[in-house]
């Protein structure tokens, strides 16, 4: 490969050409939502979440930012900002490795084998050591409250309507300038 650039787009296509849907923000290829689904045979099987992935300028060198933007119960996961602890993410990545890796075997397997020894969400982390099955039970509460396909398209939604609030404000426009009754 010739350059990060040069990589970044072909990694970035691989996974549009794969079976995720990508959503691109600003339409650029450094900042992107990825619709991921929790592994088979998992507590989270039935679940979608969307994935944030920003890559820094040094990609594929420097490892992607990866988050959940819908909440999650894992002990791995800070359930507020949804940032990520994973090692081959965080401190063993390498450039061998590509946005399909990601998606395809570091997330599901993050899913499938939590660990609670290096917790993100120090409630999960303890639930999980203490009650096994109240722990499973608030995972599956979690799929079912925060990660069906409508709660990731209401996010969108929300991040729309947000900007759509913020250039009314600087436009100086609002609603109110609009009459009130339709001319005979």
């Amino acid at each position: 490969m010739s350059s990060p650039s040069k990589r970044r787009e072909m990694d970035v296509m691989k996974l549009m050409m794969s079976d995720y849907n990508v959503e691109t923000i600003n339409d650029g290829l450094n900042e992107f939502n990825v619709e991921f689904h929790g592994p088979k045979e998992s507590l989270y099987e039935g679940g979608v979440w969307k994935i944030r992935v920003e890559l820094p300028d040094a990609y594929p060198y420097k490892s992607p930012s990866i988050g959940f933007v819908n909440k999650i119960f894992h002990p791995n996961v800070d359930e507020l900002s949804g940032s990520v602890c994973l090692d081959v993410i965080n401190q063993s990545w390498s450039p061998m490795f590509d946005l399909l890796n990601v998606f395809e075997v570091f997330l599901p397997q993050l899913l499938l084998y939590p660990n609670p020894s290096d917790p993100l969400n120090g409630d999960a982390a303890s639930l999980m050591m203490k009650d096994r099955e109240k722990y499973d039970q608030k995972v599956k509460e979690y799929c079912d409250r925060y990660a069906k396909r409508e709660d990731i398209m209401n996010s969108t939604a929300e991040e729309q309507s947000d900007e759509e609030d913020i250039s009314d404000e600087e436009s100086g426009s609002s609603d109110n300038d609009i009459a009130g009754h339709v001319d005979p």
